[in-house]
C-alpha cells in the first residue's frame, strides 16, 4: 500500500461519515505536515515561475510577432504575401484574441478539473501544433483557423499561469511573482519585435519584383519597395520577399517545446489539491516549493483547510451559481471589467499594429519594423518598473497611475494626428514626403511613453488571480480573462478599419475618453487586494458583499420583500 493511501485511511478512520471525508482538524494538519515528505525534488519558486511563464513568453511572442508580419502579409500572393484587405487584416490579428477568449473560458474549467500543471503541459502541445499550422498555411482561410487555435492556447495560458503562480507563491511573493507573468509577456513581445527586425533587415523590408507597371516608371524585373509600389493601380508583380512572415512565426515553436519538457518536472498547485480534499498531496507539493522545516507550511495548509471547512457543505460552484450569488457576481463583474478596461487602454493597437501606425505617420515599412524594437524596449523597462510598483504600492493606486497616464498619452496622440499628420495625408492615406520629421518622431516618442506607463502599471493579471474565491477561481478567472480577450478582439479587429475610415485622430480620441472613465472606475469601485492572503480576501468579500451561497441570498431577498 502506498504511503498516500495509508495517510488517507488514517483520516478516514478519524472521520467516519457518509459522503466525502471532512477536512482535518488543526492537530491532524500539524501531524500530517510532520509526517508527509516532499512529493519530489525541491523546486525553487524562482525556477518554477520561470518555467511556468514560458507560457507567458509564448503569449507575448505570438501577440507581438504579428506586428512585423503584417507588412509582409499585406503584399500580393505572387510576392509571397496574403494580399489582405483591412477586414482580413483585422481578422488575422483579432482571431487570435477570439480564440484566446474561448481558450481562457475552457482553460479555466480544464484547469479546475485536471490541474494547473496538466493544463500548461497541454497548452504547450497546442502552441506547437497551431504555430506550425500558421507557418505552413497555404491560404488565408487556413491561416484564420490556426490563428484561432493559437489564440486558444494563448487564452488558456492567460487563465492558467497567473493562477498557478498565485496558488504556489508565498504570500509576500505573490504579487511580484504574478508580475513576473506580465514581465515575461512583455519579454516575449520584445523578442518578437527583435526577431522581426533582424529578419526584416536580412530580407530588406517588404519588396517585390515588378512584372508590369502601367505608369512605366519601374521596368520589368526591377525590385522595388512595396511602400512605393502599393499605390500604383493595376500593377502586377512576379515575386517578392513576402514569405518573410512565415519565418517570423515559426520561431515560437522553440519556447513551446521547452515549456512542454520542463513542466513535467514541476509540482501541481497545492491549493488545487486541497480544494479536492487531497491534503497529503497538497502538503507534499507545497513542501517542494518551500524551504525545509518552513513553519509557514502548516499555516498555509491550515488556511486551506479552514477555507475548505467553511465551504464543506457548498456544492461545486458553476458559472451559473456564481452569477446567482450576489457577492460572487459582484466580484466577477469587477474582475471582468478590470480586464476589459485594460484592453481599452489601446495597448493592442501598439502591440499588433505599430509598424502600420508608424507607416501612417510617415516612416517606411522597413524603418517602422525596426523602430518597433525601440517601443518594445520601453515596454520591457516599464514592465521591470512594474515589479517595484507592485511591491511598494497598493493595487488600486497602480491602476489609477496607469489609466491616468495612458489617457494623457492617447489624447496627445489624437492631437498629433488632428493638428499635424492629417495635413500631409493624401486621399489614399499616403503621407506626403514634405511632412516635417518631428511629427512621425513625436508619434514614436508618445507611443514609447504610453507603453512604459501601461506596462509599469499593468495590474489586471494580479487582480484576477487574487479577487476570486478558491471554489470558483478557475471558472471565474476563465470567464473574466475570456471577456478580457473579447475586448482584445474588438480592438484588434476594428482598429485597422477605424484607421481607414475615421483616421488616427478620432480613433485615439475615443480611446482617451474611455480611459478617463477607467480612472473613475478604479477610484470608485475597485477593491484593494494586496494586504491579505487569498483565504482572508475570500472571507472579507463574503462578509462585505453578501452571504455565501445563492440559496441563502434568495431567502434573504424574499424576507426583504
Amino acid at each position: 500500500m502506498k504511503k498516500s493511501d495509508i495517510m488517507t485511511n488514517t483520516l478516514d478512520s478519524v472521520h467516519k461519515s457518509e459522503g466525502r471525508t471532512p477536512p482535518p482538524t488543526p492537530d491532524e494538519v500539524r501531524d500530517l505536515v510532520e509526517k508527509t515528505p516532499r512529493s519530489g525534488r525541491r523546486v525553487p519558486v524562482a525556477l518554477l515561475a520561470f518555467v511556468a511563464t514560458l507560457g507567458s513568453l509564448l503569449f507575448g511572442y505570438d501577440t507581438g510577432v504579428i506586428s512585423g508580419a503584417l507588412p509582409y502579409m499585406l503584399m500580393p500572393d505572387a510576392a509571397g504575401g496574403m494580399h489582405l484587405s483591412s477586414v482580413q487584416e483585422g481578422l488575422v490579428t483579432g482571431l487570435l484574441s477570439l480564440g484566446a477568449m474561448v481558450g481562457a473560458m475552457f482553460g479555466g474549467r480544464l484547469s479546475d478539473r485536471y490541474g494547473r500543471r496538466h493544463n500548461i503541459i497541454l497548452l504547450a502541445i497546442i502552441f506547437t501544433f497551431s504555430t506550425l499550422g500558421c507557418v505552413f498555411a497555404p491560404n488565408v482561410g487556413i491561416l484564420f483557423l490556426f490563428r484561432f487555435l493559437l489564440g486558444c492556447a494563448v487564452g488558456g495560458a492567460s487563465a492558467t499561469v497567473p493562477v498557478y503562480l498565485a496558488e504556489t507563491a508565498p504570500q509576500h511573493l505573490r504579487g511580484p511573482l504574478v508580475a513576473v507573468d506580465q514581465f515575461l509577456i512583455v519579454t516575449g513581445q520584445l523578442v518578437a519585435y527583435s526577431m522581426n527586425a533582424v529578419l526584416a533587415h536580412y530580407a530588406g523590408g517588404p519588396s517585390a519584383v515588378v512584372e508590369h507597371d502601367p505608369t512605366g516608371k519601374f521596368p520589368h524585373g526591377s525590385t522595388q519597395s512595396w511602400d512605393t509600389l502599393q499605390s500604383i493601380a493595376n500593377l502586377t508583380v512576379m515575386s517578392g520577399n513576402g514569405q518573410t512572415w512565415r519565418h517570423m512565426l515559426v520561431l515560437a515553436t522553440i519556447p513551446a517545446v521547452l515549456l512542454w519538457i520542463f513542466m513535467h518536472f514541476m509540482p501541481e498547485s497545492s491549493r488545487w489539491y486541497a480544494a479536492r480534499s487531497r491534503y497529503y498531496e497538497a502538503i507534499g507539493a507545497l513542501k517542494r516549493v518551500r524551504k525545509d522545516d518552513d513553519p509557514t507550511v502548516t499555516q498555509e495548509i491550515d488556511g486551506m483547510v479552514d477555507l475548505h471547512r467553511v465551504e464543506a457543505e457548498d456544492e461545486q460552484w458553476s458559472l451559473r451559481t456564481v452569477m446567482r450569488t450576489p457577492w460572487t457576481r459582484r466580484l466577477l463583474i469587477i474582475g471582468s471589467a478590470v480586464g476589459v478596461l485594460d484592453q481599452l487602454t489601446g495597448i493592442n493597437t501598439a502591440m499588433y499594429y505599430l509598424p502600420i501606425i508608424l507607416t501612417a505617420a510617415g516612416f517606411s515599412s522597413a524603418s517602422a519594423i525596426t523602430l518597433n524594437v525601440v517601443t518594445g524596449i520601453f515596454s520591457f523597462i516599464g514592465s521591470a518598473f512594474g515589479f517595484l510598483f507592485v511591491g511598494k504600492l497598493m493595487r488600486r493606486h497602480v491602476g489609477m497611475y496607469q489609466t491616468s497616464g495612458v489617457a494623457v498619452c492617447l489624447l496627445s496622440l489624437a492631437g498629433v494626428f488632428f493638428f499635424g499628420i492629417n495635413k500631409y495625408a493624401g486621399a489614399d492615406g499616403a503621407i506626403s514626403g514634405s511632412i516635417p520629421a518631428v511629427l512621425p518622431w513625436a508619434v514614436l516618442i508618445i507611443i514609447s511613453v504610453f507603453l512604459f506607463i501601461k506596462q509599469s502599471g499593468t495590474i489586471q493579471w494580479i487582480y484576477v488571480s487574487e479577487i476570486f474565491p478558491a471554489k470558483i477561481r478557475g471558472v471565474a478567472q476563465g470567464f473574466a480573462v475570456g471577456i478580457q480577450w473579447l475586448g482584445n478582439f474588438v480592438i484588434a479587429f476594428t482598429f485597422p478599419i477605424l484607421m481607414d475610415h475615421i483616421g488616427g485622430g478620432w480613433t485615439y480620441l475615443i480611446l482617451g475618453i474611455i480611459n478617463i472613465g477607467s480612472l473613475i472606475f478604479y477610484i470608485k469601485i475597485v477593491p484593494e487586494t494586496k494586504t491579505r492572503t487569498l483565504e482572508e480576501l475570500e472571507e472579507r468579500f463574503r462578509n462585505k458583499y453578501g452571504t455565501g451561497d445563492a440559496t441563502a441570498q434568495s431567502v434573504t431577498a424574499g424576507h426583504e420583500k
